[in-house]
């Protein structure tokens, strides 16, 4: 089935924001997905249509590459593409994006990779290599490519450098997630200078995720924390938007770049500033994890959430859930467990938190569930759960459900 993410946003700006409401939000979620058994994994039309076009609001007419990792659901990634503003997508693997270009003809890949058997697969189709852009960081991963790519098969692979975006003082050190070894304008011109000489490549792109900005909430529980964690960000922004610049000019005088990519999410309005940079990446946002929830310059709506069965009591204020434990990945912290939202007033057993196959929840909202209720939770981060489960239900404000829709999970796909 297709969404109508256009329709929805009509709908969701006509009448009161259904989120705005939690408890009867949250209700209609659980209304319309009895019938199908849990976990089960459901989707706001109406939030993910908001969020979509909040999005592009953020993004001030700069084209959005949709980043997959955050969606894993081929139909959400149609419904949103099908709106304007958005442009391609940011995959995760090669073996996604080839799947993905069956379909989609703009596919970057966000990470290098080595999977000789993608690449194999990625020269010896004209198609495919017309459509994906491979990342590469070092000329070593050119060889990778040619040692995987038979030479009486090869097409030309087109490709696209990863700049490093992190932030660096005597002070604070690296802040930032440790990703190219390309960090200056010099470092990049020779490496595309090596593309260039390279026979079979072609130059297309460059990309720069600043991770401590798009990735990093800046609302802090403290408000000095926050303070020092937004100045922090300021000075990392205006750092990087000066050496982006001038690595776009220094690899310009090289090759004719299609796309210069940067943002996520969390920095889409500082990102979009830039004058070198032609396009931005978001995913999370769509769906609106919790850890979106602590951003001053934006809120999402909470457009997914999934729900477990109560299975038993073991005390009159102590329900236990069958499954559980969805942590989202980064550093263990009490922030990557997911938040119970429905019944309110539900939280954790601090010894046991989200279980792998059972996870107690206790608080005065216990005292009323029973075994086949259910207890609505959001995850941290945002593609994750569907690795969860082969469907996502959407539901619309009224309490009813559309037709479910496949995960990569659901179409025999596992990725990473």
């Amino acid at each position: 089935m297709t969404l109508d993410l256009a329709a929805a946003e009509v709908l969701a700006t006509a009448v009161e924001r259904p989120w705005d409401r939690p408890d009867r939000f949250w209700a209609s979620f659980d209304e319309a997905t009895r019938d199908h058994p849990a976990p089960v994994v459901a989707l706001s039309v109406e939030a993910l249509s908001r969020n979509a076009h909040d999005l592009l609001r953020r993004a001030g007419g700069l084209p959005i590459r949709v980043a997959s990792k955050s969606v894993r659901c081929r139909a959400v990634l149609d419904a949103v593409l099908a709106l304007p503003g958005y442009r391609g997508v940011l995959a995760f693997t090669l073996a996604e994006a080839l799947w993905l270009a069956e379909r989609i003809d703009d596919v970057v890949v966000g990470y290098p990779t080595a999977d000789r058997t993608a690449l194999a697969a990625l020269g010896r189709s004209e198609r495919a290599a017309d459509r994906i852009a491979v990342m590469i960081d070092s000329e070593d991963q050119l060889d990778l490519i040619d040692a995987a790519i038979r030479p009486g098969e090869r097409v030309r692979i087109r490709v696209c450098l990863d700049l490093d975006a992190s932030w660096r003082t005597r002070a604070l050190g690296h802040l930032g997630v440790r990703r190219s070894p390309i960090r200056t304008p010099e470092q990049l011109r020779a490496l595309a200078e090596t593309v260039v000489r390279r026979d079979g490549f072609e130059l297309v792109g460059l990309m720069a995720y600043e991770a401590p900005i798009a990735g990093v909430a800046d609302r802090a529980a403290g408000r000095a924390e926050g303070a020092l964690l937004r100045a922090v960000q300021r000075a990392s922004a205006a750092e990087l938007a000066e050496r982006r610049a001038a690595a776009v000019a220094a690899v310009s005088e090289t090759a004719r770049l299609e796309f210069v990519n940067g943002g996520g999410t969390g920095s889409i309005e500082r990102t979009v500033s830039e004058p070198a940079v032609t396009e931005v990446a978001a995913g999370s946002g769509l769906y609106g994890p919790h850890l979106f929830d602590h951003y001053t310059s934006f809120s999402p709506a909470p457009a997914m959430a999934f729900a477990l069965d109560v299975v038993r009591k073991p005390t009159p204020d102590r329900a236990v859930l069958l499954g559980g434990g969805w942590i989202a990945s980064g550093p263990a912290a009490p922030d990557r467990l997911p938040v119970p939202v429905w019944p309110p007033g539900l939280a954790f057993e601090p010894r046991e938190g989200a279980g792998e196959v059972q996870t107690p929840v206790r608080g005065s909202a216990a005292r009323g569930l029973g075994a086949g209720d259910r207890v609505w939770l959001r995850h941290a981060k945002a593609g994750e759960p569907l690795e969860h489960t082969a469907e996502v239900v959407p539901v619309r404000a009224d309490g009813t459900a559309l037709a479910p829709i496949p995960s990569y999970r659901g179409e025999g796909r596992c990725f990473l």
